[in-house]
């Protein structure tokens, strides 16, 4: 039986000084055969020299293009593609020799089996290698799918995609995470638990545009909710301590930190109601005289010992839904803190779609933390999970619960008595987003970072 084709696809653009060594990695893999295609987005340095060099061997297709964008150019590549599996590979990264060899054999394992991927090597702009990425076990530790694989050096089986419809060429900022979603929902995914290729860090890289990277990732798990017709009811809980001189009533570009999340909660598509919990009865008439334009917005005044900070916001959760007409309409519960003024609606809605579509019981949003920590252990400073070390753990990643969004289905809150429960999901917010007020200099930054965006 003869070994499947399998379709390797350069994307290039600009990338003239690395692509040699992306196309001379595939052209020394272990396994064959091996069909190329070199796609050239519209570049405008030396990379057509260079492909130049490549562009009469027998297996290599050459395609020449202008600013189509990623997922554009991926379909492009499906539809030429005659590979029974196809995998992206950017021009500035490269395979080790055995990559194709390794993620065949594993799809030919399993006839069901969609998709591969491997860990990987990062290196800096000249090759040497500086961090090693290493994922999960699938095939014994993974029961939660929501950490995408990285959109290239991923084997696809492509009949499979083709069957999904290829890549959504409405998103053109992407990292693989729409492909991944896509896939999870309808085929078997898993990874190969060794580096596979070398991911170049140089500061170019599309996933260094954090904020457009998140927000297309926002819009995708908004699309695939739609696609999927649900439609999700949220209760939004906004919990307020203290009394009208407190945080949530300090200002930036004249509105209360308190008016501006009650204005971003009623702006989320999926939250139907808003109730406001403090102890303080005034807090009430503030919101008569100055939201009574907001619908479904509700003031409940909580008991005093609620309010203490010893005292669970589970507690206070319980009570306002016991105090809330109809609370059994609510398949979501939203803890929304004021000290997040630029967490906004978009970043409330993503927090809801990601819960539905990776299905978890709770979810809190997070910020990978890459500061080193340490402990001292009497005879000095001790790095734990040797984070200066590589390689890098995917289990040993941290990540910073910011505390500005926590969501629980209301079900499995009123079961455990835990608003954090179950599998407990997440939802990247960007840097600024992630930003809380907890000092009167956080307050003077906030002002200063303001921007029209907020004001609602």
């Amino acid at each position: 039986m003869s070994a499947p084709l399998v379709t390797v696809y350069i994307t290039n653009y600009n990338y003239g000084h690395f692509i040699k060594q992306a196309i001379n990695s595939v052209l020394q893999q272990t396994y064959s055969p091996i069909e190329i295609l070199i796609i050239d987005d519209g570049s405008t340095d030396n990379s057509k020299e260079v492909i130049n060099l490549y562009e009469s061997l027998e297996n290599i297709t050459v395609i020449y293009q202008q600013n189509k964008g990623l997922n554009i150019t991926n379909n492009i590549a499906l539809r030429v593609s005659k590979g029974k599996y196809i995998v992206r590979l950017d021009a500035d990264d490269y395979f080790t020799n055995d990559a194709i060899e390794l993620m065949v054999e594993k799809l030919e394992q399993d006839e069901n089996l969609g998709l591969v991927f491997p860990d990987y090597f990062y290196v800096d702009a000249n090759g040497k290698i500086i961090g090693e990425h290493k994922r999960h076990d699938f095939d014994s530790e993974v029961s939660l799918f929501d950490q995408a694989a990285h959109g290239a050096c991923t084997m696809i089986r492509s009949k499979f995609l083709r069957n999904l419809g290829g890549y959504n060429e409405n998103f053109s900022c992407q990292d693989g995470y729409e492909l991944w979603v896509k896939f999870i929902s309808h085929y078997k995914v898993t990874n190969v638990s060794k580096p596979l290729f070398y991911y170049r860090q140089h500061g170019k890289n599309l996933t260094t545009n954090e904020k457009r990277l998140l927000r297309t990732r926002a819009a995708i798990n908004k699309s695939i909710i739609k696609m999927q017709q649900k439609s999700i009811k949220a209760l939004a809980l906004i919990p307020v301590r203290g009394n009208m001189d407190g945080i949530a009533f300090e200002k930036i570009n004249d509105k209360t930190l308190l008016e501006i999340k009650v204005e971003q909660a009623f702006m989320a598509e999926s939250v139907l109601s808003t109730v406001v919990v403090a102890e303080n009865p005034v807090i009430g008439s503030f919101l008569e005289e100055n939201l009574g334009h907001v619908p479904n917005l509700t003031f409940v005044q909580r008991p005093e010992e609620l309010s203490r900070f010893n005292v669970s916001l589970s507690e206070t959760a319980r009570y306002v839904l016991s105090q809330t007409r109809h609370a059994a309409q609510f398949e979501i519960l939203s803890l929304l803190s004021v000290e997040f003024p630029f967490a906004d609606e978009v970043n409330i809605d993503d927090a809801h779609n990601t819960l539905e579509v990776f299905g978890s019981d709770s979810l809190i949003t997070v910020r990978p933390e890459l500061s080193s920590f340490y402990q001292h252990h009497g005879n000095g400073m001790v790095s734990i999970l040797q984070q200066d070390q590589v390689p890098k753990l995917e289990r040993d990643a941290l990540y910073r619960n910011t505390g500005a969004i926590t969501v629980t289905r209301v079900n499995k809150f009123l079961e455990t008595g835990q608003i954090i429960n179950g599998l407990v999901g997440h939802a990247f917010i960007d840097q600024k987003a992630a930003f809380g007020i907890k000092t009167a200099f956080d307050l003077s930054m906030a002002k200063m970072m303001s921007t029209e965006e907020i004001n609602l």
